[in-house]
């Protein structure tokens, strides 16, 4: 896992768009050699999957948002109306970049559970490896 700062792009943002996440962060899904199942599925369940982490998170952001807005004093600007709608939404921009990066697992662990594990390779160090180098690409 890196953990170098990626620098923000503001051209990989959709306008008016805050629940979807952008194409260009959507994780396609792997062509598995040996893979039975229809990669038209693979997709779709990989775009719910990871559509459902960025909402889990959002729903996390807003829950730690709701809870600091009712502790906050009385003349706090956390409790003032006016930031309320553009903090919601940068939650759930925020909530999309984790969730195109499957920041918290929540997508992997929901695909193990749809999609069928993948055939082993013959040589386990073969997928000792492969297993190595698709944890550094995703994480950068």
């Amino acid at each position: 896992m890196s953990l170098i700062p990626t620098e923000f792009d503001p051209s990989k943002l959709r306008l008016g768009v805050a629940d979807k996440l952008s194409d260009s962060y959507a994780v396609p899904a792997p062509a598995i050699p040996g893979d039975t199942v229809d990669p038209a599925y693979r997709a779709k369940a990989t775009e719910a999957a990871v559509k459902f982490e960025s909402f889990f998170i959002g729903h996390m952001l807003h829950q730690m948002r709701d809870g600091t807005r009712a502790m906050a004093a009385d003349d706090s600007p956390t409790k003032d109306r006016i930031n309320q709608d553009m903090l919601d939404m940068a939650d759930n921009l925020v909530a999309d970049q984790l969730a195109g990066k499957r920041a918290f697992g929540v997508a992997d662990a929901i695909l193990r559970q749809l999609l069928p594990p993948a055939a082993a390779p013959a040589n386990p160090a073969v997928a000792v490896t492969q297993n190595l180098s698709e944890t550094l690409n995703r994480s950068r």
